[in-house]
């Protein structure tokens, strides 16, 4: 059953070396406030891929979950 109440956000995964482990790097793109040029703002997150299937370049679709680890609070549902 799925719960529609979780976050999901998608990103470019950058490294699938850990085992069960992609990290993902997610760009948004805000307007400054005083300058009104788009800045780029980035930030990683380590997603959970149970059965290694995602390397790296790869656009996935992340969803929020319950801490699998200490870092881990994200799981990933597909491929865009």
């Amino acid at each position: 059953m799925k719960n529609d109440k979780n976050r999901t956000i998608s990103g470019k995964v950058i490294s699938d070396k850990m085992d069960k482990t992609v990290t993902v790097l997610i760009e948004r793109k805000l307007m400054h406030p005083l300058y009104g040029k788009f800045i780029t703002r980035s930030k990683k997150y380590h997603a959970h891929d149970e059965i290694n299937q995602y390397s790296i370049g790869d656009i996935v679709l992340l969803e929020e979950c319950r801490p699998l680890s200490k870092t881990k609070n994200w799981k990933v549902i597909d491929k865009v």
